[in-house]
């Protein structure tokens, strides 16, 4: 791996600030979860930069309230709303086979955290359903799409949440393992950075890249299941806005210091320290969690999930 990535940004750094100059008319992105917090924050940065944007999104009414607030504060009007449901693969499905034309930026954005034991019809645990399973579906059902920019980024949106958990690759599902929601959550964050290992070292030779990233603690409604105040573990001193919250999301989409970058995890808009053990800060990445052989090896559980359950 070569040499750490840094930016002149950081903690407080915004979404605008770091899309500041940044010129992506005729590109095209898609953000999920982009009705609310962090995805709207996020696609409203994208579409200042000129870029056209789909808030793809589960409730397409809100979707549409974000899509005019977006363009009334930006000016852009290239601003769509689609309704993948990531928990549902039909559903991703139907998304990715209607999409026509490149795609130069995919934000993985959507999320659920810390939920009450619940399963889909598949019977996959929702929340490694939902933050994982459903995204691995849309960036591989959207990657003819991304290999025909020439040069797509994938931004997949994890937690320090994933030090909680590896992914326990005999009981993803917690068919033995009594459920526990932390752990569940955990081990899913875990996946979207093995996935943005692996999509990078898999799709090289398209020259689409991938990274993850932590956004930061910001309360919005992923804290829904918790109170609205997330863990309850956060120093209110590394509370972020919603503002700051999406810049490092922004800044992986968009920033040339992550040209031909791919593989990495960053917090802060900076790439993290690999850590073997919890850091106790909301820097660091587990080592478990950039492994390359567990990335391929969640790269072919997924595809042998979806493709049982008919999705692939």
């Amino acid at each position: 791996m070569s040499s750490t990535i840094t930016t002149p940004f950081g903690f407080s750094s915004t979404a605008a600030e770091v899309a500041e100059g940044i010129d992506l008319t005729g590109r095209r992105a898609v953000v999920t979860g982009a009705s609310s917090g962090l995805g709207a924050e996020t696609a409203r940065a994208l579409v200042g930069t000129g870029a056209s944007v789909t808030l793809a999104v589960r409730d397409t009414a809100e979707g549409e309230r974000v899509a005019k607030d977006i363009t009334a504060s930006t000016g852009n009007e290239d601003v769509q709303v689609a309704q993948p449901d990531l928990a549902d693969p039909a559903s991703v499905t139907a998304f990715t086979a209607a999409w026509q034309g490149p795609l130069h930026v995919l934000v993985n954005n959507a999320g659920v955290m810390a939920c009450p034991e619940q399963y889909t019809e598949q019977g996959w645990e929702w929340q490694f359903a939902t933050n994982h399973l459903g995204h691995f579906a849309l960036a591989t059902g959207l990657h003819d799409a991304l290999a025909a920019d020439g040069n797509a980024r994938v931004v997949v949106v994890s937690s320090t949440g994933h030090q909680q958990s590896p992914v326990v690759w005999d009981d993803v599902n917690f068919a033995f393992r009594p459920y526990d929601p932390w752990l569940a959550y955990g081990q899913s964050k875990t996946a979207n950075v093995l996935f943005a290992v692996e999509a990078t070292r898999r799709w090289a030779d398209d020259n689409i890249t991938a990274n993850a990233l932590m956004p930061g603690a910001i309360y919005t409604n992923l804290q829904r299941h918790t109170g609205g105040r997330g863990s309850g573990r956060v120093p209110a001193e590394l509370i972020k806005s919603v503002e700051q919250g999406a810049a490092t999301s922004v800044l992986l989409a968009t920033s040339p210091h992550l040209e031909g970058i791919g593989g990495r995890y960053f917090v802060d808009c900076n790439e993290t320290e690999v850590v073997d053990r919890r850091s106790g800060t909301l820097h660091g990445v587990a080592r478990y969690a950039v492994d390359p052989a567990g990335a391929r090896r969640l790269w072919d559980l997924s595809q042998d999930l979806l493709t049982e359950a008919g999705a692939l």
